[in-house]
């Protein structure tokens, strides 16, 4: 099968994605979730003409008057009594503005008079008044489908009291790693033995993608064994996720299990510096992804194909954060025959620089970076202040 290019196979996996259901949660719980429902205003907000202030509302044409105080009107509370020619009401922050009254001036711009009266002492008075249906009209479309669910807009739906929320079912992702060199991290490795690193980092970044994730292990170097993993964690799953055994070493046999678990594949190697060994099939039940077992590839591909595919499923289109920043000093790479994916950090001075990376297993590069930045095929040198664009990771 022929080397495909990044945007090819970001073409690939996205034509196949698949919509998951829908389901109903409360709306305490769905923060991070993928609205799908439009969130419809039932009343309108303000529901009343509410004060802005603590102060005194009263008719603007009686401002330079004095005035006497008719009541305290405290937020929750209805106004009782009618503020008539040189009259006003004390009133909160939140309360019902007295019919009639068409300003509230501020408490720091009144004056307390020896007859009991109150006098405005401003120059120049703000309305201070929000008034009714100025932030929403009954009908309006407050949160729109397919938006990711912030905590502001659990806000919103505490307001409009819509307690139930549809939203889409979280994509479960089965995670796998290969490999007789892997053990898990409680575990003190001998010499020829890594902890397994990149199965953790995986399902925190399925968890960050609105993905539900489920660990399989460690499959050994088992053709029998690695078949029997790969094909529950299909069964049981919409995406799966195996990192080691794509490239061509003598144990690499888990494109040969995908083929035998009925999995095809669409592509197995892309032109892409971390990650060239990336392999994708699909099956009646899941797509597969296979991953190489370098960290910093198999993070690096999951941000660029993998998280995309599963916002997309929640029929949501994540783009990431960018930030078009000029280059501190000269880089330059050895070759230039693969589209390169570089770690990069945001100096004080608000320019990129590049961390230092000694290739696709130099996990700690991760750790300082604040984004990665694409370089072309073809292209190995970039000139100190050339713009480029920084992918928040």
């Amino acid at each position: 099968m022929d080397m495909i290019t990044f945007e090819e196979a970001y073409r690939i996996v996205m034509n196949s994605v698949f919509e998951t259901d829908n389901e109903i949660v409360p709306f305490t719980m769905s923060a991070g979730r993928i609205l799908a429902e439009d969130i419809i205003c039932e009343m309108e907000m303000p529901p009343f003409n509410r004060s802005a202030v603590d102060g005194y509302a009263c008719h603007r044409k009686d401002l330079y008057d004095k005035m006497e105080v008719v009541e305290v009107i405290a937020a929750g509370q209805v106004p009782s009594k009618d503020v008539l020619k040189n009259q006003c009401s004390k009133i909160m922050t939140g309360a019902i503005v007295p019919d009639g009254c068409d300003i509230v001036f501020m408490v720091e711009e009144s004056e307390n008079l020896q007859n009991g009266k109150i006098r405005f002492t401003g120059i120049e008075p703000k309305l201070n008044i929000s008034y009714k249906g100025e932030d929403v009209r009954t009908g309006d479309v407050v949160l729109k489908k397919t938006r990711f669910i912030k905590p502001q807009d659990i806000a919103i739906m505490a307001s409009f009291g819509h307690i139930d929320v549809k939203v889409k079912k979280m994509p479960m992702v089965g995670v796998l790693s290969t490999g007789d060199e892997l053990v898990e991290p409680s575990v003190v490795p001998d010499l020829s033995k890594i902890r397994n690193s990149n199965a953790y980092q995986l399902l925190s970044q399925v968890k960050r993608a609105g993905g539900e994730g489920m660990y399989y292990g460690i499959a050994p170097d088992d053709e029998e064994v690695t078949f029997a993993l790969i094909r529950k964690a299909i069964d049981e799953n919409d995406i799966v996720l195996l990192t080691g055994g794509v490239s061509m070493g003598d144990f690499d046999f888990v494109p040969s299990v995908l083929r035998r678990a009925e999995v095809k594949i669409l592509f197995d190697r892309v032109n892409v510096q971390p990650g060239k060994p990336t392999t994708f099939g699909v099956h009646s039940k899941a797509v597969v992804f296979g991953l190489p077992g370098n960290p910093v590839s198999s993070f690096i591909q999951f941000e660029t194909l993998i998280r995309p595919f599963i916002c997309r499923m929640m029929g949501h289109n994540w783009n990431p954060g960018r930030q078009n920043l000029p280059i501190a000093k000269r880089y330059e790479r050895k070759s230039s025959d693969r589209m390169g994916w570089v770690p990069v950090l945001i100096t004080k001075n608000s320019e990129v620089k590049a961390v230092d990376f000694h290739g696709s297993a130099h996990l700690a590069a991760l750790a300082e970076a604040d984004g990665i930045i694409a370089i072309k095929t073809g292209t190995n040198i970039i000139e100190k202040g050339e713009i480029v664009s920084v992918r928040q990771i």
